[in-house]
Parts: C-alpha cells; sequence; structure tokens
C-alpha cells in the first residue's frame, strides 16, 4: 500500500482494520484472468471502529445505513488487471466515502428578501421579451 489512507484532518483508515479479499476478476487480461486473483473486496468495521470519533462514527452509520450490513461497509474495484492497482483504487475509493459520509452537515440557508432593483430588471427585461415577440405577429400590417 502506498501509506495511510486520510478520511479528513488527521484522521486516517488504520491498516490493521481493513479487511482484504480477492477473487478472479472478469474482463481484460486474457489467459492472465485466468490464473490471478485480480479483483479486490476492501470491508472495513464501521459499527467497531475506534479510529474515527464517536460523531464522525455515528455521522457515518446513518448516511451510509442503505450500504452497510451488520456494521461493515464494502467496497469492489476490479477496473485494472494488476491486484495492486485494485488494492489502491478499493482504499482510495473507501478513504472518500467516509470522508463524504462523515462530512458536517451544511449551513442551513436563510431566506432572504430578493432586493428591489433585480425583481424590477426581471420585469423590464420580461415586458422587453413580449414586446419583441408581440412585434413578429402579422397583426396591424395592412
Amino acid at each position: 500500500m502506498s501509506g495511510p489512507y486520510l478520511i479528513r484532518g488527521s484522521v486516517s483508515l488504520p491498516e490493521a482494520e481493513l479487511m482484504w479479499r480477492f477473487s478472479r476478476s472478469s474482463g481484460p487480461g486474457g489467459q492472465h484472468v485466468n490464473t490471478s486473483d485480480s479483483q479486490v473486496e476492501l470491508r472495513f468495521d464501521l459499527a467497531a471502529t475506534e479510529a474515527l470519533p464517536e460523531v464522525w462514527k455515528r455521522r457515518a452509520l446513518e448516511r451510509l445505513g442503505s450500504r452497510l450490513v451488520d456494521g461493515v461497509i464494502s467496497v469492489r474495484a476490479s477496473e485494472h488487471r494488476s491486484q495492486w492497482r485494485n488494492r489502491e483504487m478499493a482504499a482510495t475509493r473507501l478513504a472518500a466515502l467516509l470522508a463524504e459520509a462523515t462530512a458536517p452537515p451544511p449551513k442551513p440557508r436563510r431566506a432572504t428578501k430578493v432586493p428591489r432593483g433585480i425583481n424590477e430588471r426581471r420585469l423590464r427585461n420580461k415586458k422587453q421579451r413580449s414586446e419583441t415577440k408581440r412585434g413578429r405577429s402579422g397583426q396591424g400590417w395592412a
């Protein structure tokens, strides 16, 4: 592996908690595909991990609930012919997924009033457009 995979800030995926499984991959590879286990499945026990702060863990469990099986999240990679590159891809994907799931919720939108100038400009453009379209009709040309 190329090192720790950062989720956000100084929090990273602990190598000891990652469970790897390899199998034969479909796709490109010719005769090589029949002999090598290049497909990678990476599993991470989100419910039991101590690597994430408690707030992040709760947030991730809530947001990824549909993807979890007994609190474990699973990511597959089989795009590349090389097991090494598929391992990198799966770990990067898992880190990105956890980063997105643990992100703080967006700030609530504050409703603001539309400024009068903007509204008047919109209505003026609308009236001008309707005049242009009305001028295209053939009425009053005779």
